[in-house]
């Protein structure tokens, strides 16, 4: 009844919003230009390497797509996944950083010390440089690999930039939000610098105060237009909508005056936005002979906050939590070349998946000695088999315990519960510690003007409670906490937790560098660490030695 009604929805989506079909040409979030090269290259047989291309959007909640029930219009999201196939039992982390080094290297956090929080503009610290990224991988079997969009792994040193890890050519911001006009940040009072790179340097020549959906958009079909479609190809896109601040250009409030809220109606536009940039990337595909041997991407790489716009109803939490509305995603896979295609994927995937599942598409090898956590999954979307993954480390933060009524005696001696953790074992769900804002928010919850938690779903735990168990497959929505009633599986989920803590890296969360300041890097965000400063005060420290062991000889003599 349910995906009865979802269908529907979705079918009254593409009747109503007007979108041209896919073989026409269209203007609006990135217009495509004229062929760089002065023709148009034939497509050609498809060839054995596809083209690969990634889309990332940033803080999509889980409703907020037609095909899920929103009131928010997305034809083009729709129609590629109406023929593709639908990820609907589909997970990421809950927050940026986590999601994308996931992505990017086919690990947990755990394994790349990235457990806590997302890398902060003014913190030494970055994606660690001893892992093998996804474009670095595929390069190797001949693809040109681009990026355009938000990077967020970290740029403290030039090693850490987008074209050191793997990508010919980088496009977009390093930081985790900024304005979509003027691509200025401000990470506190008085530390503000601009955040627009073309490869290794500030894009000064490109601040036309275009907003950035579009204006990525239109560097994707640059790329497009001049690239070799005989050539294998990974376009990473990833975009910065519908992430706060909330903007969008005014003709896209049009269908959205009557949302009262202006956080959701700003959400809207951004989301309209963003849907016919989409349509706009897919019109470049096929105009370019890219199409028919290509495979696109579509995820969000965390839930979506509803303070600020966006709706996971009818899953439980928000983004930064680790109930099911901050890790569950909106995602899809398009592509001429999948069997089963208009189909749905129930079976579970997860983010580390698109790592050894890309490289095997593209014909790659996947070291021995690289510990992945990640699996191919191609066979199980593509023709429906069962999914070789059983469970899903959510995440292990040994720093966050701001659950003080956590103990090992909750966790029956295997396990301290002040800590925040999440696993996922088959049907069952664990979580341990603080898990996050925890409400229930229906889409009444933003019928008013300004926020308003009285429609929110709410439940008072008993004081002290820090272990949650649910069978996410009978109860979606962590509904009946189930913990009380099967201590056994919260001991078994809770030894598998104990297991992999043992693999873990140390975390990686340094304090703030005084010299990440853009005043004092001209005003720009970018790599502060200079590593001949660094030679130079170890070459000093070595002299010193030196010296000091020649008074000391002499002193002996």
């Amino acid at each position: 009844m349910v995906a009865a009604v979802l269908a529907g929805l979705s079918l009254l989506s593409l009747l109503t919003c007007g979108y041209l079909a896919w073989g026409s040409r269209r203007g609006g979030a990135g217009e495509a230009p004229g062929n760089l090269l002065g023709e148009e290259p034939a497509a050609g047989a498809p060839r054995s390497q596809p083209h690969i291309i990634f889309i990332l959007a940033d803080d999509q909640g889980f409703r907020d797509v037609g095909y899920h029930g929103s009131e928010i219009r997305t034809p083009t999201l729709d129609k590629l996944a109406a023929e593709g196939v639908k990820l609907e039992n589909y997970y990421v982390q809950p927050m940026c950083t986590p999601s994308r080094s996931q992505l990017i290297t086919g690990k947990y956090q755990i394994h790349t010390g990235l457990q806590h929080s997302i890398i902060r503009p003014t913190q030494p610290n970055c994606l660690p440089l001893d892992n093998v990224t996804l474009p670095q991988k595929l390069k190797e079997v001949g693809y040109s690999t681009h990026m355009v969009g938000k990077w967020h792994l970290g740029f403290y040193r030039r090693e850490c930039m987008p074209t050191q890890r793997g990508f010919d050519s980088f496009f977009g911001s390093l930081l985790g939000s900024g304005d979509y006009y003027t691509h200025f940040k401000c990470d506190s009072p008085g530390i503000c610098g601009y955040d627009l790179y073309e490869n290794d340097n500030a894009a000064w020549d490109h601040d036309n105060g275009i907003y950035s959906t579009q204006m990525y958009t239109q560097k994707v079909q640059q790329i497009l237009a001049s690239h070799n479609p005989r050539k294998p190809l990974f376009l990473y896109i990833a975009y910065q909508a519908v992430h706060s601040p909330l903007q969008a250009p005014g003709r896209y409030f049009e269908h959205y005056r009557s949302i009262n809220n202006i956080n959701r109606r700003r959400y809207a536009a951004m989301l309209a936005c963003l849907d016919e940039a989409i349509n706009n990337v897919t019109l470049a595909l096929r105009k370019y002979g890219y199409y028919e041997n290509s495979i696109i991407i579509y995820s969000s790489d965390n839930g979506g906050q509803p303070m600020a716009g966006g709706s996971n109803w009818p899953l439980r939490g928000s983004k930064g939590t680790y109930w099911e509305g901050g890790i569950r995603a909106v995602g899809f896979v398009h592509s001429p070349l999948l069997k089963n295609k208009g189909s749905v994927c129930k079976e579970l995937v997860h983010i580390t998946d698109w790592f050894p599942t890309l490289i095997t598409l593209a014909e790659g090898q996947i070291d021995e000695d690289i510990q992945l956590d990640g699996y191919d999954v191609w066979e199980t979307i593509s023709e429906g088999r069962r999914s070789p993954r059983v469970d899903i480390l959510h995440n292990i933060d040994p720093i966050y315990t701001k659950a003080k009524n956590g103990s090992w005696a909750a966790g029956y001696g295997i396990w301290n519960t002040a800590i925040q953790s999440a696993i996922r074992v088959n049907h069952w769900k664990l979580l341990t510690g603080n898990p996050g804002y925890s409400d229930w928010v229906p889409p009444q919850a933003f019928s008013n003007a300004g926020p308003n938690r009285w429609h929110n779903e709410r439940v008072s735990w008993s004081a002290g409670k820090t272990v949650w168990l649910f069978n996410i497959t009978a109860d979606p929505y962590e509904r009946v906490d189930l913990s009380a009633r099967h201590p056994e599986v919260v001991k078994q989920l809770l030894r598998r937790l104990s297991q992999f803590n043992k693999t873990a890296v140390p975390v990686r969360y340094p304090p703030k560098d005084p010299r990440s300041n853009p005043k004092l890097n001209g005003g720009v965000w970018g790599p502060w660490f200079k590593e001949d400063e660094k030679k130079k005060k170890s070459d000093k420290s070595k002299g010193a030695n030196k010296q000091k062991k020649s008074k000391n000889k002499k002193k002996a003599n």
